[in-house]
């Protein structure tokens, strides 16, 4: 009867364990998970200053990697995603966007791609439309009768 119990006071302090250990851990640090999910979703929309085509979160380079870390180190001070971007804007300009805020000359980088289409479809309509068009016979003019017998008696000759 003792070891009955001893066995069932072991087995639910192991369950104890085993579902308060990992709470504990979680309670310890909140969601790393999602904070990392977070710096790369920035990182991500910031242009690397070394590479300059490729994302912070893509980039190799010691500059990006201390960019990530001011993402890492301003998130965990509480600021917003939004609050962190303003930042580097602040800092470096639109330029260090990847993708340029729909807004004053900028707006001209959404525009010109489909006003480019746009024009080229209308020079290739209109180069179609020139090569499809029947061309019209000229009018015959009339031959002089005196050239009209001078050709005559050169192809005979």
């Amino acid at each position: 009867m003792v070891c009955r119990r001893l066995r069932f006071a072991l087995v639910a302090a192991l369950v104890v364990v085993v579902i308060a250990v990992p709470n504990g851990v979680l309670a310890q640090h909140p969601a790393p998970h999602i904070e990392e999910q977070t710096v790369y979703e920035i990182a991500s929309q910031l242009r690397c200053v070394v590479c300059q085509n490729l994302s912070v979160a893509d980039s190799p380079s010691e500059m990006a990697l201390q960019m990530r870390s001011v993402i890492k180190e301003r998130l965990a001070a509480g600021e917003r995603p939004d609050q962190v971007m303003r930042y580097f804007v602040d800092k470096y300009g639109d330029w260090i966007l990847l993708s340029p805020p729909r807004r004053g000359f900028s707006l001209l980088v959404w525009i010109f791609p489909f006003v480019a289409v746009a024009v080229g479809l209308g020079i290739v309509a209109l180069v179609l439309r020139r090569w499809t068009r029947r061309r019209r016979p000229l009018p015959a003019t009339p031959i002089d009768p005196d050239m009209s017998e001078r050709i005559r008696r050169e192809i005979d000759a």
